[in-house]
């Protein structure tokens, strides 16, 4: 049990001296990304290695009495699309691995944990160039990890390893040298604005809810991560755990809580298992329930499991959706910060969030103030997805250009394509082009342009990508997961994408366009919700910056980037047609007619695109043409 502070220090320096007592630490990426490529396997693979090895113990023992290794599961490591990943640690000296398979673990053993060797066919290449220290690849070296630093590099399951590196400093700091109103202070002068999409400051919030005359409160954090192609916040719960837990403990000790949920999306289930790990961890050690470090400071940490339901990523959704109610948005005012959840004053902020908080009382307003803008302090970890060479997490200082994020850290578009756009913002948010490529990404820069930072993921689109099919992929989204509750979002987005399938199916007419805007405009104004009133904003943007593929679609019945099914027509080649009628008499609607040793014709007007025409040729003279 740690009862008190001097406890929590002689914890820390006891997991210091375990940490150090490693000969060499073998890191096996835990991530969700990482385990649905075999990383578990992995990880029992290096723990039987290591059990069989001679001279080799895996629990703490003196040097003399063997080598002493450490098979750890850590965090996402970053570097998503090579896993599974694998880091060998000897002292200072750390190789990072990439695919790993069963078969590379005897090899990485003998040479990189045994011996001072190192597998080169496993490094991570970039242009031909090896790279052995992960700090040095560049889609690593170029970003600035305050939130995710210890993603990766400790044991994502390990209360002493978070101690050991820093953890619960910040706590200890809050309860014996800070007051309630200096830990509020402190936070609202870093600049600090909330990480789930809104980007409200977040010492306003707790401000707000410590002002109020109702004395029972809560804490929440978000972590209903809807967005398609978004995994920052499950990446964080999954791979450091307690940070997320230590901001909510400043939270709920400024605002005075004695009660916290964390409100995790069903898809989730890693994040689930370790965060529960966790608070039982927690509980069991005494930093979590009665009398926290022998202070009057109390708190009690819930998990509640959503449904799916990407509504419930609005505030008052999910509080309705924590208390067994349907999870649908309010009517506002009052807001959260008034009457939450159970109607009580609540501080609602998501993951990401709460872990930047150890670090903001840790190290003062100013520091984090120094990294960002002036208006938007601090760090942003994107999802980093799509037609890009180096897919994965990163998180880099807000203001950063989506020219460094996609050239430099991602290492530009996958197979040398052309560079069209990038989806910011997922479903609620809006796509940025060429031209905008040297502003700074930040909450206030990209809203001039149609488009919000939002939670944080960013698809990076070649010019293999339809436009209009984008706005109908996320149209779909957002109209299949409106919760119904207000006209304008139930109504105006199912006949928004009525018209989008309509364009991309050939049928469209050019006033659907206007129609378009229309309703987009309407929904944008009056949807009850922050969700639904962003909902349009996919549309609205790629109308303003592409509406020349919305007419060749209906004009010209044409795609451009060759998607879209119904744009394309099946031609017969008459300097290859044989005219043999094979082709027509597998056609099942009769589009195809001709005479028997003379050109066959198809009829576009008729054609389903099934291919049987195509499929039964025997001298290939049926091609597609867009």
């Amino acid at each position: 049990m740690i009862q008190n502070k001097e406890g929590l220090n002689q914890t820390r320096e006891e997991a210091k001296k375990q940490l150090s007592s490693y000969d060499c630490r073998i890191l096996v990426c835990s991530g969700t990304g990482c385990i649905a490529t075999g990383s578990e396997k992995i990880y029992d693979k290096f723990l039987e290695i290591c059990k069989d090895a001679p001279g080799v113990t895996l629990e703490f023992a003196p040097h003399e009495q063997g080598e002493h290794m450490g098979v750890k599961k850590t965090g996402c490591q970053g570097i998503c699309e090579l896993g599974p990943l694998v880091r060998i640690q000897k002292g200072e000296q750390v190789v990072q691995y990439t695919k790993v398979g069963l078969d590379d673990c005897e090899e990485i053993f003998q040479r990189s944990v045994l011996e001072d060797d190192v597998v080169e066919r496993l490094l991570y290449k970039q242009k031909g160039v090896p790279y052995q220290n992960p700090e040095e690849i560049p889609f690593i070296a170029k970003q600035t990890r305050l939130v995710l630093e210890n993603c990766g590099k400790f044991d994502a399951e390990s209360l002493d390893e978070y101690i050991a590196s820093g953890g619960f400093l910040a706590l200890e700091k809050a309860l014996f040298e800070m007051s309630e109103e200096e830990i509020i202070e402190e936070v609202d002068q870093s600049g600090l604005r909330g990480r789930g999409g809104g980007g409200f400051p977040a010492g306003k919030k707790w401000k707000q809810v410590a002002r109020q005359k109702e004395k029972v409160r809560y804490v929440v954090c978000n972590g209903d991560e809807g967005d398609p192609g978004a995994f920052m916040d499950g990446s964080v719960m999954e791979g450091d755990p307690y940070r997320l837990i230590e901001g909510m403990m400043i939270a709920a000790y400024a605002v005075k809580a004695a009660d916290g949920y964390i409100y995790v999306r069903a898809e989730y289930p890693m994040s689930v298992k370790r965060l529960r790990g966790a608070i039982a961890e927690l509980e069991k050690r005494g930093l979590l329930g009665e009398h926290i470090l022998g202070t009057d400071f109390t708190f009690h940490l819930h998990i509640n499991r959503g449904a799916g339901a990407f509504v419930c990523g609005e505030g008052s959704a999910l509080t309705a959706s924590i208390e067994g109610n349907r999870g649908m948005p309010r009517v506002k005012p009052p807001r959260t910060v008034e009457k939450g959840l159970w109607e009580k004053p609540t501080v609602l902020n998501n993951v990401e969030t709460f872990a930047n908080v150890p670090g903001i009382i840790l190290k003062g307003a100013e520091w984090y103030r120094s990294i960002g803008t002036v208006g938007s302090p601090g760090t942003k970890t994107f999802s980093l997805t799509g037609a890009i060479e180096n897919t994965g997490l990163i998180e880099v200082p807000m203001g950063t250009t989506l020219r460094e994020i996609i050239f430099d850290i991602g290492g530009g578009l996958k197979g040398g394509g052309k560079f069209k756009a990038v989806q910011i913002g997922g479903p609620s948010g809006g796509c940025l082009t060429e031209e905008h490529l040297d502003i700074p990404l930040d909450f206030d820069s990209v809203k001039k342009y149609g488009a919000i930072v939002g939670s944080g993921g960013l698809v990076v689109m070649d010019e293999h990508t339809c436009m209009v099919e984008v706005a109908r992929f996320f149209m779909s989204f957002t109209q299949r997961e409106s919760c119904g509750k207000c006209v304008p979002c139930r109504e105006g987005t199912k006949r928004m994408l009525e018209i989008l399938e309509k364009i991309v199916a050939g049928k469209g007419e050019l006033e659907d366009l206007n129609r378009l805007q229309e309703l987009a405009e309407m929904v944008k104004s009056m949807a009850l919700c922050g969700l639904g009133k962003s909902a349009p904003l996919p549309v609205l943007s790629t109308l303003k910056l592409f509406r020349e593929e919305y007419e060749e679609h209906i004009v010209e019945h044409k795609c451009r980037a060759k998607v879209c099914e119904a744009m394309k027509r099946y031609v017969i080649n008459p300097e290859f047609c044989k005219g043999c009628s094979k082709c027509a008499k597998n056609c099942p609607v009769g589009a195809i007619t001709g005479k028997i040793k003379e050109c066959y014709h198809i009829d576009p007007a008729v054609c389903i695109h099934c291919g049987a025409c195509k499929d039964n040729c025997a001298f290939n003279a049926i091609y597609v043409e867009y």
